[in-house]
């Protein structure tokens, strides 16, 4: 990514605006006047940004304008009329639970194509990152926040639980009680604990973030991509697999890009 780059404005609709500049994509939550409130219309739009990303992308940043990263589900979720167009918590609750199951599962999607192994996602966060904002940022493999930052998983507190896929990064970066504890207390994590934890990689100043930021995409982009791509898988998996089981995938990853860079590949 140089300076000569151009970047393309791909769609700006319902909260969202997508641009790329040739192998970096900036996904920006743009309804700073609500503090990039969420809503069903935005979750299909970050859906759509997933879609349309041109295969020369290797990093997609994702930010949010004015002073709030994303405060959460805008509030007119939980009025009973809900959105327009779009089922109420009551409908839903009223649905059957193949019904309910469906619907949560469709604004989850919104949330878990960050984690793609063929990119790298970051989110530039500032201010407040409440709730489902909390678990966008959490959707990202890395996150570079400012100071005045301000995690919170708010949602036990209204009685529900976090379910926009939050849960499972969130115990992999902090730990099974620390998890409980910031979940089912509902208070604020701050930059310095953020850091100290594993939320945040790196905390900056205000000003600095979208340089640290591009800085960051960078260096990711100077590392050939396909090794980035095998690491991401690797890493990712090794939650799950035993201590053999990703002896074996190291080794099988390792055998595929010794065979590429010899030009032995299929």
């Amino acid at each position: 990514m140089t300076s000569l780059d151009p970047v393309l404005e791909v769609f700006d609709k319902d909260g969202v605006r997508l641009t790329v500049e040739d192998a970096v994509a900036t996904v920006t939550l743009a309804n700073a006047a609500k503090r990039n409130a969420q809503s069903p219309a935005l979750w299909r739009a970050l859906v759509e940004a997933g879609r349309s990303l041109p295969g020369s992308v290797r990093v997609v940043v994702l930010r949010g304008e004015g002073k709030s990263f994303s405060a959460g589900l805008d509030r007119q979720a939980f009025t009973p009329e809900g959105f327009e167009g779009e089922p109420s918590f009551l409908d839903l609750a009223r649905g059957s639970d193949e019904e309910l199951d469906a619907v949560i599962a469709e604004y989850q999607e919104a949330f878990t194509w960050w984690r793609r192994n063929d990119i790298v996602s970051i989110a530039a966060v500032q201010g407040h990152a409440i709730g489902a904002g909390f678990q966008l940022a959490l959707a990202c493999d890395l996150r570079v926040v400012a100071p005045d930052v301000q995690f919170a998983m708010r949602e036990t507190s209204l009685g529900l639980v976090p379910d926009l896929t939050g849960t499972h990064p969130l115990v992999a970066a902090v730990g099974y009680a620390r998890a409980l504890e910031i979940c089912a207390t509902g208070r604020f994590v701050h930059a310095d604990e953020a850091e100290r934890i594993g939320l945040a990689n790196l905390v900056v100043p205000a000003a600095e973030l979208d340089g640290a930021v591009r800085d960051l995409a960078a260096a990711l982009l100077a590392a050939p991509r396909d090794a980035v791509i095998e690491t991401k898988a690797l890493l990712r998996g090794a939650q799950e697999r035993t201590y053999e089981d990703q002896r074996v995938a190291e080794r099988a990853a390792q055998a595929r890009r010794l065979r590429d860079l010899a030009g032995l590949s299929e």
